[in-house]
């Protein structure tokens, strides 16, 4: 087993299958991958769809399993723990991948030995027309978009791998720990942090991560997710998640000086949308800075 792919799921049974079955149609032969995806807590039907698409997929590696903690990070330590493969690559039930995503990764480590946490390229897909107020500074909340040519290359300046698309040596994550439960998304509480914490502590060994394009998944975003209410929730989490990991880092001082050069920044941009007539976008930009504000106070 080459390479596992693990999916945390809560009460997306639906899309869980149109993730499933971009899967079967990889490169790398059958028997060389696995899919394990943990049920957290689901009240949908999600068990029976995963039942049915087995048994009409029958020779493919698909795993079920129950996670009763709630929270995207626990699901996912529950599958990286029962998982097999030398390299786990992380995505999420609302996806879909390219053909040649597990290849990709699994050459890219073969030919990179010193390498520990690869992430691909993130595409959205929108599922309804986008509304006015979405600038590209909103929609990497959102959205999580990520492209940076079609050449690997590390990740630099701050930059990380999204964690709807990323993979890590099962030998990283034993001498760096797993995904901190205490961040990621909870329910429908969408707090987030728990991929740029992870790529932190195993490249505090010194090796980048590295951007691997041939891996590549869509992001499919329905209209639930550009809603005003939506990008509060998210936004403050965004907040709170960066309140929590600056502090178990001790930065907490330095996050919050950054804050106030962010502030900066959203006011030029936010008055150089209102001057090419795009105000909507200018403050959407205030509003998620000051819900990202109100959460890294701890409001």
């Amino acid at each position: 087993m080459k390479i596992s792919i693990i999916i945390a799921t809560y009460n997306r049974g639906h899309e869980l299958m149109r993730t499933l079955a971009s899967l079967l149609s990889q490169s790398l032969p059958a028997q060389e991958w696995e899919a394990v995806v943990t049920d957290n807590n689901c009240t949908d039907d999600t068990q029976a769809l995963f039942a049915r698409f087995c048994e009409e997929h029958p020779g493919y590696n698909l795993r079920l399993l129950t996670e009763s903690r709630q929270g995207l990070s626990p699901a996912r330590n529950r599958a990286i723990g029962a998982s097999r493969g030398a390299i786990i690559a992380v995505i999420d039930d609302d996806e879909v991948v390219n053909a040649d995503f597990a290849r990709a990764y699994v050459e890219f480590f073969d030919s990179h030995p010193e390498v520990e946490v690869c992430g691909g390229k993130i595409v959205p897909r929108y599922e309804c027309p986008v509304p006015a107020w979405l600038s590209p500074y909103a929609e990497r909340p959102i959205a999580g978009p990520l492209d940076m040519g079609d050449t690997p290359r590390p990740f630099r300046g701050g930059r990380y791998p999204g964690g709807g698309n990323m993979a890590v040596r099962r030998s990283a994550l034993e001498r760096a720990g797993m995904f901190n439960p205490e961040l990621g998304r909870t329910g429908s509480n969408p707090t987030g942090g728990e991929e740029k914490d992870l790529v932190r502590r195993i490249t505090a060994s010194g090796t980048p991560a590295w951007y691997v394009p041939g891996a590549v998944i869509w992001h499919l975003i329905p209209p639930a997710k550009l809603t005003a209410d939506y990008f509060d929730r998210l936004t403050l989490g965004v907040g709170r998640s960066e309140r929590v990991r600056s502090k178990s880092e001790g930065s907490f001082g330095r996050r919050l000086a950054a804050e106030l050069v962010k502030w900066g920044g959203t006011l030029v941009l936010a008055a150089g949308y209102r001057l090419r007539g795009q105000a909507p976008k200018g403050a959407a930009l205030i509003r998620m800075r000051r819900r990202i504000t109100a959460g890294l106070l701890g409001r």
